[in-house]
């Protein structure tokens, strides 16, 4: 108990040098997000290849953008390609140009947007601290650092921020730009002095009661810097993919300040005119353009389908049950995902006449809360679903979770406080029923991850590139570790749950996550990309060194836009062996130069195209996947000969 209270002594008086030395406290925040940062999102950023299919996509547009010069309108292997907006293209041309076209500068805008939105929610965790403590005339450096830095780890290590920030497309982009927009709309609220706020930044506004009267305050003449940066960070959103990046920013705010009683005041605060204004000027001059170039064709294809219909109507054939994002929040955001209900309970949002009682900034968890429930109950409503639509709501429900455990972090004010509050810890009572049943069904998740992981291969489909895919798994021994580093995990829970040491428990998750980053997750995309992947970057080297001028290439049943990236080589997909045997008397009775095509496809392609051996050149042969060299030649009877 001695070497306990002497720890904490320890641990307390270091946040209390931190405090006293504002430099020393700005140097270890920014270290600890370049920790976090480097291990989440900069770590083998780009030693792996681009994933099939939907990366590729983008990466050789951008590459088309800078080889052109044509920024306005995105084209992919010769056709335009109206998917997403530009900014996300505009970013990986930019990236292509600094460090050259690679992996890395593919991934580059989706990991400085990921690392962007945690430094922004570690300053307006610790703000928001800071305003209480200010508020309540005390001192807590430590539970203020703490919980800014559990607000970032949260964040920043789970599988669908992760996923998404080491992936060159544009949802974490939107996700940036639409997180860091709603982040800073609560800053220029809660910042605003007048109307029961809670003063500037760095003012002593805390100390004035809430009312719903309108400000005394004159406004000034010119806009927030919050509420600036708001706006301009919607128009990024919109730049990334489109209507939504304004649509469910607007519902959030909308639904949050009806609920406090703000509408009028707020909009009157953030110059709503100004902002559309901002908005318009710098989000609507690429879509005139776009649109000027190649009028209802873009209208119909962005606007129509990529949007309305997705909303409305199952695209690609992506639907999913009504519960779809309980599962992909409860595996997305595992293993912290268990203590979302208690984080939300704990707000006890339908307490309207608390809230309307509160600072502004006393709102930040009523705020958090909207944010969360409006992403999801949109996509739920959107018939179209994808686990990707629901990566907004993850910046919030790391924020929720990280004010559920400040609430365990000892409220230390001087040293004599350590002992006092280390026994206050140990008592039951002190703690939330919910938290304790949280606690054991953490323990409860963290052994069935355990057991799912080994026993991956009984539930995992199969993959057409990599045939003996469940023995190649097994054989890496990637389940054995992950399962044992979760169920360890579970022990060590369980463990704390019993001896009734609370506030460690969400750092062991956060360590058990990081164990399983580094010694599962991340060798097994290098396991993945080895065998699906870089079997058809071979095969892009060597379609560029046998390709002869003017020589098509095929594509039969699969589309794997990374050969397109990786050769620079025009691709011609076609699904079925008819139509390839349909297409090759096409080419072959044009009479061509040279007299053959390069065709890429499985080997049992060819047995349903009745080829033959020696109706064609094999040049290559990788995985699953064989390139030949098909030779035109007609026979006495004029059918197509493969010779």
């Amino acid at each position: 108990m001695r070497m306990k209270l002497s720890v904490k002594r320890t641990v307390d008086q270091w946040f209390n040098k931190i405090e006293k030395n504002p430099a020393l406290g700005i140097a270890v925040s920014i270290l600890w997000l370049i920790v976090i940062g480097w291990v989440a999102f900069g770590w083998n950023l780009g030693n792996t290849g681009l994933v099939d299919e939907t990366e590729p996509l983008f990466a050789e547009a951008s590459r088309q953008m800078l080889v052109t010069g044509d920024w306005i309108t995105p084209f992919f292997d010769g056709e335009t390609r109206f998917d997403k907006p530009a900014l996300i293209y505009w970013c990986q041309a930019i990236a292509y140009a600094i460090i050259g076209v690679n992996e890395w500068a593919v991934r580059l805008p989706s990991a400085i947007a990921a690392l962007g939105l945690i430094c922004l929610a570690f300053y307006t965790v610790y703000w928001y601290l800071a305003k209480q403590d200010e508020l309540e005339q005390v001192s807590r450096p430590n539970r203020r650092y703490l919980t800014s830095f559990i607000a970032a780890a949260l964040m920043a290590l789970n599988v669908e921020t992760i996923v998404w920030a080491r992936t060159g497309v544009s949802d974490m982009l939107l996700t940036g730009c639409m997180a860091s927009a709603l982040l800073c709309f609560f800053l220029g609220y809660a910042g605003k002095e007048g109307s029961g706020g809670a003063g500037g930044a760095g003012g002593a506004g805390g100390e004035e009661l809430i009312t719903n009267a309108p400000s005394p305050m004159p406004q000034s003449p010119f806009l927030n810097k919050w509420y600036l940066a708001f706006y301009v960070l919607i128009a990024g959103a919109i730049l990334t993919k489109g209507p939504v990046g304004i649509v469910l920013p607007g519902l959030i705010v909308a639904a949050f300040l009806l609920y406090v009683g703000k509408v009028r005041e707020v909009l009157r605060e953030m110059r709503l005119f100004v902002g559309i204004l901002i908005i318009i000027g710098l989000s609507v001059p690429w879509y005139a353009l776009v649109i000027w170039r190649n009028g209802w064709n873009y209208i119909n294809s962005f606007f129509g389908y990529h949007n309305l219909e997705r909303f409305t109507e199952v695209v690609n054939g992506h639907s999913a049950p009504w519960y779809f994002y309980f599962l992909v929040v409860l595996l997305g955001f595992a293993p912290y995902s268990v203590y979302l209900p208690a984080s939300i309970v704990r707000l006890k949002f339908w307490q309207r006449s608390h809230w309307l009682s509160q600072e502004r900034f006393q709102q930040f968890g009523l705020f958090a809360w909207f944010w969360f429930a409006s992403v999801f109950i949109f996509f739920t409503i959107a018939v179209t679903k994808l686990p990707s639509y629901v990566l907004p709501l993850m910046p919030a429900a790391a924020i929720l979770v990280a004010l559920l455990w400040s609430d365990l972090l000892p409220n230390i004010e001087n040293e004599n406080d350590t002992e006092r509050v280390f026994d206050h810890l140990l008592a039951s009572s002190s703690i939330p029923p919910l938290l304790v049943w949280s606690g054991w069904v953490n323990v409860v998740f963290l052994s069935f991850l355990a057991t799912a992981l080994l026993n991956i291969t009984h539930i995992l489909g199969t993959d057409p590139a990599i045939s003996n895919f469940h023995e190649l798994i097994q054989q890496s021994g990637l389940p054995v570790i992950a399962g044992v580093i979760w169920f360890v995990c579970a022990v060590v829970v369980a463990g704390l749950l019993l001896s009734r040491r609370w506030n460690y428990i969400i750092g062991i998750n956060l360590l058990g996550f990081v164990a399983f980053l580094i010694f599962a997750l991340s060798p097994a995309s290098f396991f993945i990309d080895q065998e699906r992947q870089l079997p058809l970057r071979e095969l892009s080297a060597v379609i560029l060194e046998a390709k002869q001028p003017n020589e098509e290439l095929i594509m039969l049943g699969f589309k794997k836009p990374s050969v397109v990236f990786y050769s620079h080589i025009h691709v011609n997909y076609l699904g079925f062996p008819q139509e390839a045997i349909e297409h090759i008397k096409k080419q072959a009775a044009k009479g061509l130069k040279p007299p053959s095509l390069l065709l890429l496809a499985e080997q049992k392609k060819f047995l349903q195209m009745n080829l033959q051996p020696d109706d064609y050149k094999n040049l290559s042969t990788k995985g699953a996947y064989n390139l030949v060299r098909v030779p035109f030649k007609k026979k006495k009877n004029e059918k197509i000969d493969i010779s």
